[in-house]
């Protein structure tokens, strides 16, 4: 395959970027898209130019570093991560553009890299029980019903790429959140935490600036991993409890 690619091109946060167009040939259908970066990258290490900084962990969906928008869309446009993304979801001849998120809370560090940590902050204002646990329990010393162990499960399998963020037409970061309270407010384990919680990690989400939500779907439609977004209303319906309940003290 043959691919012209413009790939966004950006020194730091403080300097202005562009795109720049490159031309790549000899691309196998089964190369992952990383991998077709991967390519390009050795090449202008070659000729002498600097290589296309792009973040990358695992390369197996994971870990959620690869996080690109490829032609307008978060990932790409197959619902998986990049890493995961094959260029058989390409044609020969194809022109590709390739950005970072584009959030104010995400700034560009270098190209196609942007700092992320906003949402370690959120999960540090509220993501912990403080029940102790030792060492790991017996799997059933807790009896957690199914229908609520599911449920966690299914909240627990976000990743923290940031795709629902680079979606969301207002940046909003709901969607992450939402995953994160829920999963640990369903299991008796968060139950000492439940109210704070979900406060700290909403008041948390608003400090770092992020848009608001209007649960536009945007963000669901982009998870690679699935995350509904009924885990939305349900963070909302838990944050007016805590609202109430504060309130009352």
């Amino acid at each position: 395959m043959r691919l012209t690619l413009r790939v966004w091109r950006q020194r730091n946060a403080g300097t202005d970027g562009a795109m720049s167009t490159y031309e790549v040939d000899g691309i196998s259908p089964d190369m992952s898209f990383l991998e077709m970066l991967d390519v390009l990258n050795e090449r202008l290490i070659l000729e002498g130019e600097d290589p296309v900084a792009f973040d990358h962990d695992c390369r197996e969906g994971i870990c959620g570093a690869c996080s690109l928008v490829i032609n307008g869309d978060a990932h790409g446009p197959e619902r998986t991560t990049t890493c995961q993304l094959h260029m058989r979801s390409f044609r020969d001849g194809d022109t590709i553009d390739i950005e970072p998120w584009r959030a104010a809370a995400f700034p560009v560090i270098k190209d196609l890299v942007v700092d992320r940590s906003a949402f370690d902050r959120i999960i540090q204002a509220g993501g912990y029980v403080t029940a102790p646990t030792g060492a790991a329990p017996e799997a059933h010393a807790t009896p957690v019903p199914k229908p609520d162990a599911d449920f966690a499960f299914e909240h627990a399998e976000c990743i923290g790429c940031g795709a629902c963020v680079a979606a969301c037409p207002n940046g909003a970061a709901m969607l992450f959140t939402s995953a994160k309270v829920n999963h640990l407010n369903v299991l008796p384990q968060g139950a000492p935490e439940r109210e704070t919680r979900v406060l700290d990690m909403v008041a948390q989400m608003d400090a770092e600036g992020f848009g608001g939500c209007t649960l536009a779907g945007e963000c669901a439609t982009a998870c690679p991993k699935g995350i509904p977004l009924f885990s939305i209303t349900g963070m909302n319906k838990e944050w007016l409890r805590a609202t109430r309940k504060a309130g009352k003290r």
